[in-house]
């Protein structure tokens, strides 16, 4: 696990980016935070940095965005309205989950047994203006992801380490 305090949107998507090229292959990332804790503003901030040049809106109507970014399939979900998991079968989640496809869901929760678990979950606290930021992960993909980040941070993202 590894946290970080973010000091504004410009540091939330900063890290967004660095973590893009780091998510190799599939991946199912948690975006999991309140309402206004910058869920989106992490999603922007990776699809920037696998090259998406477009808008990225929060998919809250839609439930689901795909983006393309140099050919990468990548799929925005944001469940916050929801009604029912099996809705996700409507949206062609089954589809979704068969690609080699890079998935960033917001409100994971609201999907229940229906969703696969996170190989990556990237935790968001309000803190004032600022943003606690927790990045876990089960497997070595995600263990790797973190050890590489930590060599990094917090240079140059206006971030800091919190014990």
């Amino acid at each position: 696990m590894m946290r970080l305090h973010l000091e504004g949107e410009a540091a939330q998507e900063e890290l967004g980016r660095r973590i893009a090229p780091l998510l190799t292959g599939g991946w199912i990332v948690h975006l999991i935070g309140d309402l206004g804790a910058g869920k989106t503003t992490l999603a922007r901030g990776i699809l920037r940095g696998l090259g998406h040049v477009g808008a990225v809106k929060s998919p809250t109507y839609t439930l689901i965005e795909p983006y393309e970014p140099r050919g990468r399939h990548v799929y925005h979900l944001d469940l916050y309205r929801l009604g029912d998991p099996e809705e996700l079968e409507y949206l062609g989640l089954r589809d979704i989950l068969g690609e080699d496809a890079l998935i960033l869901v917001e409100w994971p929760e609201r999907a229940g047994a229906a969703l696969p678990p996170a190989d990556l979950e990237l935790r968001i606290d309000h803190a004032g203006e600022a943003r606690d930021l927790e990045i876990l992960g089960p497997g070595p993909r995600a263990v790797a992801l973190i050890e590489t980040l930590a060599a990094a941070f917090p240079v140059g993202v206006g971030a800091a380490w919190r014990t």
